[in-house]
C-alpha cells in the first residue's frame, strides 16, 4: 500500500539540500503523492500517515516550493505588515509580531515585514502589493479618518485587517485599543488624585486615534469642571528630548500642569524628567497617568500608575480575523475594540 513505511533511510539523506516531497518520500517509505497529500491534511490519508509526515518534516526543515504552490493554487501564502517604527510605544513591533506568528502557527502563511515610515501612509507600497499579487493579505497600524489605504484596499476586494479605525461608511476589518476609555480614566485617576490641571499630549491630528483620546480627555475634564491643557507645541511623534524640554520650560511657567495622561512609556519618562529639572517629585507635586504596553515603568519608583495596552494580543486577534478574511468568511467578528486593563492600586485602608 502507499502509505505503508520502509525503513528510514541514513541520516546522510537529510543533509543532501533542500528538502523536498520526494526527500520525506525517502525518509517515511510513503509515496511523494500520499506525503503531499498527507501535508495538506486530506482527510483521505490516516491520521497517523499525516502525523508522521509532519513531524519528518518539520524535524528537516522542509518549506513548499511556493512558486509551484501559486500557480497551483493562486495563493502566496504570504501576508504582509507594513511596520511603523513606533518609538513612542515600546515593544511595539515584537508583541504585535508575536500575537501574529501565535495566529499563524499551523498554518501555510508566512509573514513578511514593510517598514511604514511616519510621515508616509505607504499607498504605492500597498498598490504594489495588490497590483502584483505579491500576498494574500495585508496588516498595517496608524489609521485616518478617511485613511486612503483603505480606500484603495475596499475598492480592490483585497483582504486585509488594520490596528485602528476610520469613518467610512463601509464597514472593515479592524482590531483597536479602546483610547477614549483610556484617555477618560486616566484623566478621572489624576482628578481624584487631587490634581487640578491635567495635561493630555496627543498624536497627530491626523490620526483617528488622536479623536478618541482627545475626546475622552475633554470629557473627563468637562464632568469635573477643572482646568486642562492640551500643547500644540507637541505631539507623541515628537523626539522625546523635544518632549522633556517642552514639559521641562512648561513646569517653570505660572499655572503649570500638574497631572499629566500620557499615550505611551516613552512619553511618561520625558515627563519625569523634564519635571525633575525643576525638583518637582512623582506623586508629591504631580501625578502621571500612562498607558502601558511593557515592563519599563514596573521598576520607577514612587510607580508610575498605568492602564495595560495587550499587544501580543492585538496581534493575535488581527491574524485570526484576517485568515478568516482570506478564506471568504463573511460572517466572522471582523471589527474588535479592546478594553484597557487599568492597573490602579487599591486605596490603602
Amino acid at each position: 500500500m502507499a502509505d505503508t513505511p520502509k525503513s528510514a533511510p541514513s541520516e546522510s539523506i537529510r543533509k543532501s539540500g533542500k528538502p523536498t516531497l520526494r526527500t520525506i518520500a525517502d525518509i517515511t517509505g510513503f509515496a511523494v503523492t500520499t506525503v503531499s497529500r498527507a501535508l495538506s491534511n486530506a482527510p483521505q490519508i490516516s491520521l497517523d500517515t499525516r502525523k508522521r509526515v509532519h513531524a519528518v518534516a518539520a524535524e528537516i526543515g522542509y518549506l513548499p516550493d511556493r512558486a509551484a504552490q501559486r500557480l497551483k493554487t493562486g495563493r502566496t501564502n504570504v501576508i504582509s505588515v507594513l511596520l511603523d517604527p513606533h518609538a513612542e510605544i515600546l515593544g511595539y513591533g515584537t508583541s504585535l509580531m508575536l500575537g501574529l506568528a501565535t495566529a499563524l502557527k499551523n498554518t501555510p502563511y508566512h509573514l513578511i515585514v514593510t517598514p511604514n515610515f511616519i510621515n508616509d501612509s505607504n499607498v504605492d507600497a500597498i498598490r504594489y502589493i495588490v497590483r502584483n499579487g505579491m500576498a494574500d493579505g495585508l496588516i498595517f497600524s496608524r489609521t485616518e479618518p478617511f485613511d486612503p489605504r483603505v480606500r484603495l484596499l475596499l475598492e480592490n476586494g483585497f483582504p486585509f485587517v488594520t490596528h485602528g479605525r476610520t469613518e467610512f461608511s463601509t464597514p472593515h476589518p479592524y482590531v483597536d485599543y479602546d483610547n477614549f476609555s483610556f484617555a477618560y480614566e486616566a484623566t478621572r485617576r489624576l482628578i481624584a488624585r487631587g490634581r487640578r490641571k491635567p495635561m493630555i499630549i496627543l498624536p497627530p491630528k491626523r490620526m483617528t486615534f488622536a479623536q478618541h483620546l482627545l475626546h475622552g480627555f475633554m470629557t473627563a475634564v468637562r464632568e469635573a469642571g477643572v482646568a486642562y491643557e492640551i500643547p500644540t507645541e507637541i505631539d507623541l511623534d515628537c523626539p522625546v528630548d523635544q518632549i522633556r524640554d517642552y514639559i521641562s520650560r512648561r513646569a517653570g511657567e505660572p499655572d503649570a500642569p500638574d497631572g499629566f495622561a500620557c499615550g505611551g512609556e516613552v512619553s511618561a519618562l520625558a515627563t519625569i524628567t523634564g519635571m525633575s529639572d525643576h525638583g518637582l517629585t512623582l506623586g508629591v507635586e504631580y501625578d502621571i497617568v500612562a498607558k502601558q504596553t511593557s515592563k519599563l515603568l514596573v521598576n520607577i519608583q514612587p510607580k508610575v500608575e498605568t492602564i495595560y495596552e495587550d499587544l501580543t494580543d492585538t496581534g493575535e486577534q488581527m491574524g485570526r480575523i484576517l485568515l478568516a478574511r482570506i478564506a471568504g468568511d463573511e460572517t466572522t467578528d471582523m471589527q474588535v475594540l479592546l478594553k484597557p486593563q487599568i492597573n490602579f492600586p487599591a486605596p490603602e485602608s
